[in-house]
């Protein structure tokens, strides 16, 4: 494994954290009363692109994952409509899977989808850039010992913690404390992002402390 991959995935996982963070601090130079808080649903909204976004980007410069040969235009084409399809398809599935877990099925409509596209974004997002629209994929990433790189690493860390914050996120909204942030889904929202920052200053941790036992051998 080489220490200029850890570098470069440190340096990639903090510009995300510094990109939610100035999401959350940036807009209320150009927005009248935007707080996270008070105007929640446009936060998700914001963040969502923007770490789709940074997300891109880095995936187009950084290119952790090469594909194995040139393909054409037409390839690339399908392989972006289904990206956007599977995507799409997250947003739906998650949204279902919140609801089944306790959401507001019609009174908040709106902002369980806003969540459910966030929780996307965290997660689904990722697999897209990194793996592209391959199942057999991800399912080896997300498999015991299925990591072939630091980034596919990173991917494992960054999605679990963002469904772990997601769901630890929860736990305040039947509490009688009356307070702001207990509205739905401002707690389960902040839970994913936290825990999806969490998992990008992790992730790189956790690979450079444990470098030794890493191989990646290909398959």
């Amino acid at each position: 494994m080489r220490e200029a991959d850890i570098r470069r995935l440190s340096a990639a996982n903090l510009l995300c954290v510094f990109t939610v963070i100035l999401t959350a601090v940036v807009p209320a130079f150009f927005w009248d009363g935007f707080t996270v808080l008070g105007t929640h649903l446009a936060w998700l909204c914001v963040c969502s692109v923007c770490v789709s976004t940074l997300s891109i980007i880095l995936h187009l410069v950084l290119k952790p994952n090469l594909p194995p040969k040139r393909s054409s235009f037409a390839h690339k084409i399908s392989r972006f409509l289904k990206c956007c399809m599977y995507f799409f398809m997250s947003c739906i599935l998650f949204h279902a899977i919140i609801v089944l877990y306790g959401a507001p099925l019609i009174e908040s409509v709106t902002e369980t989808f806003l969540f459910a596209v966030l929780l996307s974004t965290f997660t689904t997002l990722q697999c897209l850039c990194m793996l592209g629209p391959n199942l057999q994929a991800w399912m080896r990433v997300f498999s015991k010992n299925g990591a072939m790189s630091v980034w596919e690493s990173s991917l494992q860390i960054t999605t679990i913690c963002s469904i772990l914050g997601a769901w630890f996120g929860a736990f305040p909204i039947p509490l009688d404390w009356d307070r702001p942030w207990q509205v739905w889904p401002i707690s389960c929202s902040l839970g994913a992002t936290f825990g999806y920052m969490a998992g990008l200053v992790i992730a790189p941790l956790w690979i450079h402390w444990n470098r030794k036992q890493l191989t990646y051998k290909s398959r």
